[in-house]
């Protein structure tokens, strides 16, 4: 195939609209179910960078959940604790400890599942059943993967009452070193950004504790490559394996240090008791839980403990989550990475950092602050690497 027409471009009224290769040859795809739009590809070909180079740093199974262009989060195939896998919403799945590749989506998928609703997937790995049986049942625009086990592909054909979107991509593919794009009838022309992120970018520690674990490392790994395909400025969060923060596309830093950090402290705090133990209604759905437990954590738009508004979602009333309990569980945490795709130019997103529980961090340097910024993270005990390099993204 060496050209697929697409139904619009970003919006329906952007047509004609394809994908084809520049060079005439074949499209290293074959879609194998659906009909995917113009943003899905998007989504596919950036997420599947994501997770091929997620792979080839840590050498286990990544999966990513992408929304518009950004990652919602990334992983890698670590077992689930079991308080995690009841905030995924995954401790059902039979076998799931024997998949690295299902751990993987069930952290991804599970992290930030506001985002992730009406997500596209991204597997380093073929596609088993396991993964598939999990992917089956949440909301989902789509998945890219390098293949798909037979009883595994039907599954995800049942999807969507049959067109769920299904695309198999050649994983030896490898795209020309110059790329293009145009706009405003404008080509522009760069190298593909082939930086290789890896253990040795962390070696130039600045700070005074210079003690940087494996699993740190691991961590800032996740992050930066995250970043790598997040749209700038961005930052992330990244714990245990997997990216649990990002902040993508924010003009200020700071700002994006702020909605990553939240949205790092709400995956924190869907682990406490008091979250898992929510009486919800049996009939409730799962979308409708995510919608809860945000309210419930975040004390939104809707009181959702409120007389009027529990009985909607719960068998009784449950009790507030107050910003006491929530601080003080948060206080507790410790050993969390953030990575920056530019440097901190203010020690205010260390001191934002700090509130969410961040030990390790990785951003270029080259602030006229650089000083500013290490002794903040001096004074809080923080290690922290100058990596030297910049991962813009548009």
């Amino acid at each position: 195939m060496k050209e697929f027409e697409l139904k619009y471009g970003c919006n329906p009224n952007q047509k004609p609209s394809k994908i084809f290769m520049h060079d005439g040859t074949e499209l290293p795809i074959e879609i194998l179910n659906g009909r995917p739009g113009y943003i899905n590809f998007l989504d596919a070909f950036n997420s599947w960078q994501l997770v091929k180079e997620l792979k080839e740093a840590l050498g286990m199974p990544a999966v990513t959940s992408f929304k518009h262009v950004s990652p919602t989060s990334a992983a890698i195939g670590l077992p689930l604790p079991e308080k995690l896998k009841k905030a995924c919403f995954v401790d059902d799945i039979e076998g799931l400890d024997d998949s690295p590749l299902a751990c993987a989506y069930a952290r991804a998928r599970g992290t930030d599942r506001m985002c992730s609703f009406g997500d596209w997937v991204a597997l380093s790995d073929v596609c088993d059943v396991t993964t598939a049986l999990m992917i089956k049942r949440e909301v989902s625009d789509g998945v890219i993967a390098p293949g798909y086990e037979p009883e595994a592909i039907e599954i995800l054909k049942s999807k969507r009452k049959g067109s769920y979107n299904i695309v198999k991509i050649d994983p030896d593919f490898v795209p020309a070193p110059v790329e293009h794009k145009q706009v405003y009838g404008i080509t522009f022309e760069q190298g593909r950004n082939e930086f290789k992120i890896n253990k040795e970018l962390l070696s130039n520690i600045v700070t005074e504790n210079k003690d940087m674990p494996e699993s740190a490392i691991r961590d800032l790994i996740i992050a930066l490559i995250t970043l790598k395909y997040t749209q700038s400025n961005s930052v992330c969060f990244a714990v245990d394996g997997q990216a649990i923060g990002v902040g993508a596309g924010q003009q200020s830093r700071v700002h994006c240090t702020r909605l990553a950090g939240g949205k790092a402290d709400t995956w924190q705090l869907r682990q406490h008791d008091k979250v898992l133990n929510l009486p919800f209604k049996a009939e409730l759905g799962r979308p409708d839980r995510d919608n809860v437990i945000d309210g419930y954590i975040n004390q939104n738009e809707e009181d959702v403990c409120a007389d009027g508004n529990w009985q909607k979602y719960f068998t009784r009333q449950p009790e507030h989550f107050t910003m006491e309990e929530q601080r003080a569980y948060l206080d507790t945490i410790t050993g969390v990475a953030l990575g920056s795709d530019a440097f901190f130019p203010f020690d205010d997103n260390i001191m934002r950092a700090n509130k969410s529980g961040v030990s390790y961090i990785a951003e270029p340097g080259g602030s006229i602050r650089d000083d500013v910024v290490i002794e903040r993270c001096n004074k809080y005990g923080m290690c922290m690497a100058f990596t030297g390099m910049r991962l813009f993204h548009h």
